[in-house]
């Protein structure tokens, strides 16, 4: 079995410091995050941004200040920074850090309803288009994926040409409007990549550690951090994302999982650094 990916997503785009006061807004936060991440276990840090006073961005200058902090302190982290913008942007405005060359970055492979008027939108052309950019630029597409249909869209380009093998899937589970964190779920759509393909799991709140363990278990990886969930037990807020990463890795150590460097990390990956 493979070692252990561990992605640290460390402070997403929704999530406050009123949920927890520990969330980064601040370029040296989120540095802070990170490296706490990093130390624990993380080889792959996944990134939004924001402003100081946390309205999220996708402008290419402020994620290059953000990367290149981190960078100084974690010179061999995989900084993975995330496509998905906010409701109303142009491709072109959620494409903007991909413009910096990064190793990878996300690609969401469907249309989600959150919950009320709020529908994160992404049509066939628009998840063809940014294949391509992401094929010109040479980056590797993690493909985050929220139901089994979003894994038949990615198959369907991937055999057009729009995205190309190895295939890496990220499965968000226990997100409003897509597919829920049960097991019964988690064996539906991992039975439902081809035989070649890599996958994460990010777990939703309290789906975040059980499904960590069924990834651990099976040769997946794993994804936590204070965007997908801010409590390291239930009721008890995490002081770190450092903390959240440092439980997935005593989770692996006690079923005998070694814990990949990202080093490692970009061999099982197929990374070209």
């Amino acid at each position: 079995m493979e070692k252990l990916i561990i992605t640290a997503a460390i402070c997403g785009a929704e999530v406050l410091k009123e949920h927890n006061p520990a969330v980064p807004y601040t370029v040296e936060e989120c540095v802070r995050e990170a490296k706490s991440a990093y130390d624990a276990g993380a080889s792959i840090i996944h990134l939004h941004v924001r402003y100081d006073d946390g309205t999220p961005t996708q402008d290419k200058n402020r994620f290059k200040q953000v990367m290149d902090a981190i960078k100084a302190v974690c010179p061999d982290v995989i900084i993975q920074p995330s496509t998905g913008g906010a409701v109303g942007m142009t491709n072109d405005e959620r494409l903007q850090p991909t413009e910096l060359s990064p190793e990878m970055a996300t690609l969401d492979c469907g249309t989600l309803n959150f919950g009320g008027d709020e529908v994160f939108t992404n049509t066939e052309n628009t998840i063809k288009y940014f294949g391509e950019k992401m094929i010109e630029r040479g980056i590797k597409p993690e493909l985050e994926v929220f139901d089994k249909s979003m894994i038949d869209m990615a198959l369907r380009l991937h055999r057009k040409g729009y995205i190309q093998s190895p295939m890496h899937f990220d499965f968000v589970m226990g997100v409003n409007g897509g597919i829920s964190g049960e097991m019964r779920d988690f064996v539906f759509l991992r039975e439902s990549i081809p035989a070649d393909a890599t996958y994460t799991v990010a777990g939703v709140g309290r789906y975040e550690f059980p499904l960590a363990a069924l990834a651990i278990i099976d040769g997946g990886h794993v994804r936590v951090g204070f965007e997908d969930n801010v409590y390291i037990s239930k009721g008890v807020l995490a002081r770190s994302n450092g903390e959240l990463v440092e439980k997935v890795v005593r989770m692996a150590k006690e079923m005998g999982r070694e814990i990949a460097t990202p080093a490692e990390a970009r061999r099982i990956l197929g990374l070209s650094k």
